[in-house]
């Protein structure tokens, strides 16, 4: 505890005093050297007030860059990014870990609007958007995330894409086509769109992409191939927006079909029950052959319908009215041998209006309400989380006032209800969930020199708790665990249930200007009552795990510093850490390791050439019944042509894990018994017209 306090004691001086050496720096440098370079401005939707908001570190991937580095699934894509960590679950499934944080605590957004699949529920159920056809992801980590929900005291994550159109093509018809091929897996994986103008006003999309890839490959393991990482994806789209001067209104369909396998499930189990806080199992379950075990299968289809609007200057005083929603319909069979053994469905809709008034004064800002619906249900051997109906009602704020050139402030709030209604177990009274949740943040931007800002946020979040955490009791396989929820009877120990609160503070250092740009950041979030799964009790891989509260509080740091003053060479460093403590001793579990790496980025002629290598460090800091992570170097490198320097035409080569390291992640529930992929190469192409 001594350690963390004085850990961020430090890095807070350091911020605080940074402003007076570069006060002093700025003075003997001239005005010219300070502009040779500058960070390129991007346009982040996810922030309501734009992207020189003041409180919300964030960081972008754009289209250059996902078109080198997307991934098969959403966490794997984003698991370089600053802060960010992915809960790998084979070759399938994974989310993104946003400052040691997941599954309700990350909210995952497609243009706005919430993803309502059932990734929450556990990691081995995939987030049903494709990366191959995003044109931008944007990571949102702080305080201002309440914005988005009271439960994202992690971050926000939000995919952007183009199948509803926001304005008229340049031409009449404008498109892409992708490729790309690796070799860990033999994956083949292809994606296209076109957009094309039937009117003046009416204009059209189609996408689609696919992707097939066997069971990865890992360096040093012991088979050749890792059993059950396999899959198969298949998603399509249209879409039809009404564009005109002052906006747009538009709809479109998604389907999405996935197949991908499940790795460490095991059946040994399956007939483990609960006494107390132990488990009980039948002893005839280890003495019998089991042969070789054929692996499990998820089967998931998804459908959805998307509306998006914006109408600008629509009368005095408004600057914008701004609509986001969507109804989905999804189904997760797991399929056991040839037979379905579990079906998880969940379907509802979102809807998010946003009004933007002009300036009143030095203000201006976004109001607005969220709405969310949905029923999710579960039946067969795996149905540990009942059918549970989930309402929830928000109004949010965040007004932005400017002092001057040098100082901004900024304020914002949510009011949320929710409300949990679950179906009865058998002989089994469930009770109803009904929670008001208030969140409030503030933040200063001080631009003390051209170029330089240093920015303090601070929030006040409470989080309603998810039904699994409520209500969870039985087995889940996919995980290996008996899960037992706050309100369940097995288990034992807590019972009741007191509110999660977030207090969360974020200071943030940067340079956008020069030769030298960096960002640094240090956070402290400490979470009262926070819900966390506790392991009882463990036999072999099978454990028993209780929902339970505790205060714990999540210390940490991001960095990227770059230097570009030898032309045509980028060189950065970067690194991230989070330390995860309860307040009365121990640590939580499956948080990820420290990481620091440097990157090398160069360019010659139409060719762009990026050399990056990490060292994640040994995670030692350990919950009960935890293994030590060994550590490991990661050294990967990409090549990409852009034909007579046309972005619209790109050819790349990536290498990944060239060290070909045995990679265990820590944040994965298969931490220590499935690898992840080893060393591999992938060629592809992305052609625009």
């Amino acid at each position: 505890m001594i350690f963390r306090r004085q850990t961020l004691t430090g890095c807070v001086a350091v911020a605080l005093l940074a402003p007076t050496a570069v006060l002093a720096e700025a003075e003997s440098n001239s005005a010219a050297a300070d502009q040779a370079h500058e960070l390129k401005q991007v346009d982040v939707s996810a922030l309501p007030l734009g992207s020189n908001s003041p409180s919300t570190p964030y960081s972008v991937m754009d289209q250059q860059t996902l078109t080198q580095k997307n991934a098969a699934t959403l966490g794997e894509t984003l698991n370089n990014q600053p802060g960010v960590h992915s809960d790998t679950f084979g070759g399938g499934a994974s989310r993104p870990v946003v400052r040691g944080q997941s599954g309700p605590r990350v909210g995952v957004l497609n243009d706005g609007s919430a993803v309502l699949d059932a990734s929450k529920i556990s990691p081995d159920h995939t987030v049903t958007v494709d990366p191959m056809l995003a044109r931008q992801i944007e990571v949102l980590r702080g305080p201002s995330t309440l914005l988005y929900g009271s439960g994202a005291s992690g971050g926000v994550v939000n995919v952007l894409d183009s199948r509803i159109p926001t304005e008229r093509p340049r031409e009449d018809v404008e498109g892409f086509v992708g490729a790309r091929a690796n070799t860990v897996a033999d994956e083949n994986a292809t994606a296209a769109g076109i957009t094309f103008s039937a009117t003046d006003h009416l204009v059209f999309r189609v996408e689609g992409s696919r992707r097939d890839a066997d069971d990865y490959e890992v360096d040093g393991f012991d088979r050749l191939t890792v059993p059950g990482t396999y899959a198969e994806s298949d998603n399509s789209s249209i879409g039809a927006s009404w564009i005109g001067d002052q906006g747009f209104f538009g709809m479109a369909y998604s389907y999405r079909r996935d197949n991908y396998g499940l790795p460490g499930h095991s059946h040994e189990f399956e007939e483990c029950g609960v006494s107390g806080s132990s488990l009980a199992c039948p002893d005839e379950e280890h003495d019998h052959e089991h042969g070789e075990e054929v692996t499990p299968f998820v089967d998931l289809a998804s459908r959805r319908v998307d509306a998006r609007g914006e109408y600008r200057n629509p009368m005095d005083g408004i600057t914008a009215i701004r609509f986001r929603g969507n109804h989905t319909e999804y189904r997760h069979h797991e399929i056991e041998e040839g037979e379905i053994g579990t079906t998880f469905r969940n379907r509802g809709g979102d809807a998010r209006l946003e009004v933007e008034h002009a300036p009143i004064g030095d203000w201006r800002g976004v109001v607005g309400m969220q709405y969310t619906d949905f029923d999710f249900s579960s039946l067969g051997g795996e149905a540990f989380v009942p059918k549970t109906e989930s309402r929830a009602l928000a109004l949010f704020a965040v007004e932005e006032y400017r002092l001057n050139d040098q100082w901004r402030f900024e304020l914002g709030a949510r009011q949320e209800r929710q409300r949990l209604r679950p179906e009865d177990r058998p002989g089994e009274a469930l009770p109803d969930l009904k929670q008001d949740s208030t969140s409030l943040s503030a933040a200063a931007n001080w631009a003390f020199v051209p170029g330089y800002e240093l920015v303090l946020s601070v929030g006040h979040a409470e989080r309603a708790p998810s039904a699994q955490e409520l209500y969870a009791e039985g087995v889940h396989l996919a995980t290996n665990t008996y899960e037992c929820g706050l309100l369940s009877a097995c288990g034992g120990g807590q019972r009741d249930l007191d509110d999660e609160i977030s207090l969360n503070a974020n200071l943030n250092l940067r340079k956008t200007q020069g030769d030298w740009l960096f960002d640094l950041g240090v956070f402290e979030n400490r979470i009262n009552n926070y819900i966390y799964a506790r392991t009882l009790d463990q036999i072999e891989d099978f454990r028993l795990i209780k929902y339970s509260q505790r205060d714990a509080t999540f210390t940490g740091a991001e960095a990227s510093v770059s230097y570009y003053g030898v032309d045509p060479i980028g060189i950065t460093v970067f690194g991230d850490m989070v330390r995860a403590t309860f307040d009365d001793g121990g640590y939580l579990p499956r948080i990820p390791a420290k990481r620091l790496g440097t990157r090398l980025n160069t360019y010659v002629g139409h060719f762009d050439a990026e050399l990056e290598y990490y060292r994640t460090f040994a995670q030692d800091q350990i919950a009960g019944f935890e293994e030590r992570t060994d550590s490991f170097d990661m050294a990967n490198i990409t090549v990409s042509y852009r034909l007579r320097g046309d972005q619209r035409y790109t050819f790349f080569v990536r290498g990944n894990n060239l060290l070909g390291e045995e990679v265990f992640n820590h944040t994965s529930f298969l931490a220590n018994t499935v690898p992840e992929p080893g060393r591999n190469l992938t060629v592809g192409t992305r052609i625009e017209f």
